[in-house]
């Protein structure tokens, strides 16, 4: 799934990112509302992980 598509789908793609990341709130899930750069930012933020782990952990939960 491409960014394009994650974009167009956030609703169905949020509930596997919370699923994964459980200590996202929906409020910064909907401030998210699909941005790969948002998105990454706050996963970076919140585990303290490099941008590469991040990545290669989203494309595992979610195809994206």
């Amino acid at each position: 799934m491409n960014w394009k598509q994650v974009e167009g789908n956030w609703q169905q793609v949020k509930g596997r990112v919370q699923e994964k990341w459980g200590d996202l709130t929906n409020d910064e899930l909907d401030q998210i509302a699909g941005k790969r750069d948002r998105l990454l930012g706050k996963l970076k933020e919140k585990t303290g992980k490099a941008e590469e782990a991040i990545e290669k952990e989203l494309e595992s939960a979610c195809g994206c």
